[in-house]
């Protein structure tokens, strides 16, 4: 099995809204992939489809190698699935290892031997007799993903895992998440729209507007298309292509005069050359984006619409 999740066409409509439409995504195995997506365009709809909180209208999925069609498979492997939807389920007048005893009669594992663990692995092993009414939203975040682990995941999907943490809150998630990607070796899917944080920890990311897949990539791939350009306009009598191949720089040309030169030049000295090889520059530009101006510019609009 190469991939966790495996998308088909996925639909989802109420009434005559339509909240996902013909979704094709991929989740490899072993990727923190980041779903990028305003607040409203498709995110957690697909978590819950995936996560048999609801049926799609159409289309289909196959889940750890499990079809959709495939219930009584896909029920099993659901068992390898833990996922966070949209708020942290604890109990909050009962302990972190209360809570991790219930999950665990819950999911059908009546041994409590790896409580301690998993509570030592997210940070809440001296938590004791404390109550979870009384843990920070960041503590309460980390005991939602140990109570996830109670099964043994290979496939964690967590929405919005990061959302209302102060930054140090928002730390310790990421670290976490980072330790069972590598660890563990768990997958995970991860809905987000603090882009700047998600940049920190995907491997591969998927971006969806009004219910649209409008693309997928993986990090090393946008990380090509975002690292930073110098956009140079000369004209002369030599080729622009002619003076730059001159050099050891990487370019792309836009057009016979116009070019797009990837990462750090001098660029005092590239004027100079070009000026000695009789070529004038009527433009230069500095062009540095990152994954918030990557995605404004791929959907239009704001981040938090």
């Amino acid at each position: 099995m190469e991939n966790c999740l495996t998308t088909h066409n996925l639909t989802k409509r109420y009434r005559k809204f339509t909240a996902l439409d013909n979704v094709n995504m991929t989740v490899p195995k072993g990727a923190i992939y980041g779903f990028i997506g305003k607040n409203g365009a498709g995110k957690t709809t697909l978590i819950r489809v995936i996560c048999g909180l609801q049926a799609p209208t159409q289309g289909d999925y196959t889940l750890l190698g499990a079809d959709y069609a495939d219930k009584k498979n896909l029920s099993k492997v659901r068992k390898h699935i833990g996922a966070i939807v949209e708020t942290p389920a604890v109990y909050p007048d009962m302990t972190a290892y209360e809570n991790m005893k219930h999950q665990s009669i819950i999911v059908g594992n009546p041994s409590f031997d790896q409580i301690s663990e998993l509570l030592s692995f997210v940070g809440l092993k001296d938590t004791g007799k404390k109550k979870v009414k009384n843990f920070s939203l960041g503590m309460r975040q980390r005991l939602s993903i140990a109570m996830t682990l109670v099964g043994n995941p290979d496939f964690l999907v967590l929405d919005e895992p990061t959302n209302g943490l102060d930054p140090q809150g928002i730390v310790e998630i990421r670290e976490l998440i980072l330790k069972l990607n590598k660890e563990k070796n768990i997958t995970f899917l991860i809905s987000s729209h603090i882009l700047g944080e998600l940049s920190k920890l995907a491997t591969h990311y998927g971006f969806i507007d009004n219910g649209k897949l409008i693309k997928e990539l993986t990090a090393s791939e946008l990380e090509a298309q975002c690292r930073k350009k110098i956009l140079i306009k000369a004209t002369g009598k030599k080729a622009l292509s002619t003076v730059l191949d001159k050099t050891d720089y990487e370019y792309k040309m836009l057009s016979p005069d116009e070019c797009e030169i990837y990462g750090e030049i001098n660029v005092n000295d590239t004027l100079k050359l070009l000026a000695d090889n009789g070529l004038t520059v009527s433009r230069i530009s500095e062009k540095d984006e990152d994954l918030e101006t990557y995605f404004i510019n791929l959907v239009g609009g704001e981040v938090n619409d």
